[in-house]
């Protein structure tokens, strides 16, 4: 499967920071390995500082979700593991404490994917984790492509796990409430999740991409419980009506209609998912008239998203990619283990002519362009000159950082906003912009990707506006804050007004 990254900035110094995850070894005296924290020293450079962080300890570790989970105005971590996962609570001076237990989380079910949210809209960070398919390994079964060369089983040979939800309680412990809430399909063998508005309600709903099975849309009930609309709104399927191996995945309004839209990675002779939100709780899948999935029929895509790459205004799409078996090429020689990544420049997609990516991928230097073993894909502006910057995960092999060239030539603005009624992190905020070329938005939001964590900072791409005119934000407390006069080219820490 692979483990994800993250960008957070766990000593509060206003540089993204970055965590790696790792497996372990199977054997009991095997060889150690273990997390590794990098932090950002603001000249270019990083420093391990992993030993005696609290997050030096083994554990087969999958995904990381990032927020302030407690408000006390630090960045905690919780980690999917497959024999278990992990709360950790930032202590500040760069240490964590281990607090699954006292908090009341038990998840040992092959977690992947998690997702902070304030789903009943409390003022405290909720969290929901995607859990796999029941694997361990002595219920391994034997599975080969040729007939004599053990391979991966399909996801279909192991029964699915479902999704956890739960409530945070405030005084530092958490309640199950999956049952409740109504999101615990039995089915699920959940990769992905992105956390959106789809309805435009002002409630966070969630996605959840399934690998093999349906895809799940839960539309968020206003009363701490949650639909499932996925076959409904036209997500839970590819256009042929097959289930697809589904994997990263985000939201965004990548044309400027008012609504997010879905951006899904999934198996090789798949292509990607492009779900365009057409309002009224329908979703129709672009990709297939595009560039875009022609583009990606032989890639497998972990992670997935959206980012505005070269600061235009206009949301672009990357694609980490890396089929799961080494010996694939032998048995289907179209298709490669190492595979280069996806970049997607958006042109102005319109709600009216639809979604036009081009494939900027070939425009990049090479070492942009080598052909990895991807997994997880995250995205800051690591180093503050604006443009958006990549973190890659990779199996058997090295993380990746690439550091945006460029993107700045635009102007721009990036936002960082920390609650007071609402919730630290702003889990849940919606910021709408105007410029002379048109409206953004933009929603703070933890989750996306597969098994990794973004800034959760928004940057918005100006190309060449002058100014942003107005700036409104809406506060998950239902508080509304408009701010004029905002320099360009500027990150700015923005309080809910008291």
């Amino acid at each position: 499967m692979g483990s994800g990254c993250a960008f957070f900035d766990f000593d509060g110094d206003g540089w993204a920071d970055i965590l790696l995850l790792n497996s372990k070894d199977w054997a009991p005296r095997g060889r150690k390995s273990l997390p590794a924290l990098y932090r950002n020293l603001g000249n270019g450079k990083f420093q391990n500082v992993t030993v005696g962080s609290g997050l030096d300890l083994e554990m087969y570790a999958i995904g990381v979700a990032v927020a302030d989970y407690d408000n006390d105005g630090r960045e905690d971590l919780y980690i999917t593991a497959l024999e278990g996962d992990r709360l950790f609570r930032n202590l500040g001076a760069g240490k964590f404490s281990d607090v699954t237990k006292a908090a009341g989380i038990a998840n040992a079910a092959f977690g992947t994917s998690a997702a902070w949210l304030d789903y009943d809209r409390d003022g405290k960070a909720d969290l929901f984790v995607a859990n796999y398919v029941n694997w361990q390994s002595k219920n391994d079964l034997w599975c080969s492509m040729d007939g004599q060369t053990k391979s991966y089983c399909t996801p279909e040979s192991y029964k699915g796990l479902p999704a956890k939800l739960y409530r945070n309680l405030g005084d530092g412990r958490f309640a199950d409430v999956t049952a409740k809430a109504k999101v615990g399909d039995l089915n699920s063998k959940a990769l992905g999740i992105a956390v959106m508005d789809y309805n435009g309600d002002g409630w966070p709903d969630l996605f959840v991409a399934n690998d093999t099975q349906p895809n799940k849309l839960y539309r968020n009930n206003k009363d701490g419980t949650f639909t499932e609309e996925g076959v409904a709104a036209g997500v839970a399927f590819g256009e042929d009506g097959v289930a697809r191996g589904a994997m990263g995945v985000d939201a965004a309004d990548y044309d400027r209609s008012g609504r997010p839209h879905l951006i899904v990675g999934n198996f090789t002779n798949q292509m990607l998912s492009l779900y365009h939100n057409e309002g009224k709780g329908l979703f129709v899948d672009e990709a297939p008239r595009s560039s875009l999935g022609r583009s990606s029929l032989l890639s497998l895509t972990f992670g997935a998203f959206f980012f505005d790459y070269d600061l235009d205004g206009w949301p672009d799409i990357f694609c980490a990619n890396g089929h799961i078996d080494e010996e694939i090429g032998r048995v289907q020689p179209k298709i490669q283990y190492k595979q280069p990544p996806l970049l997607f420049h958006n042109a102005g997609a319109s709600a009216k002519n639809g979604a036009r990516f081009d494939n900027a991928t070939a425009s990049q230097p090479e070492a942009f362009r080598r052909a990895i073993v991807a997994r997880g894909a995250a995205y800051a502006d690591f180093d503050h000159d604006g443009d958006l910057d990549m973190l890659i995960s990779t199996n058997h092999g090295p993380a990746y950082l690439y550091r945006n060239e460029g993107g700045n030539r635009n102007n721009w603005i990036s936002l960082r906003l920390r609650g007071g009624a609402s919730n630290k992190s702003a889990l849940g905020a919606v910021v709408r912009l105007e410029s002379a070329s048109g409206k953004q938005w933009q929603m703070v939001k933890s989750g996306s990707s597969y098994a990794s964590q973004s800034d959760l900072a928004l940057t918005f791409g100006l190309g060449q506006d002058k100014a942003a005119t107005i700036i409104d934000i809406e506060w998950p407390s239902g508080k509304k804050q408009r701010l004029t006069g905002m320099a360009l080219n500027k990150q700015h820490q923005i309080d809910e007004p008291k």
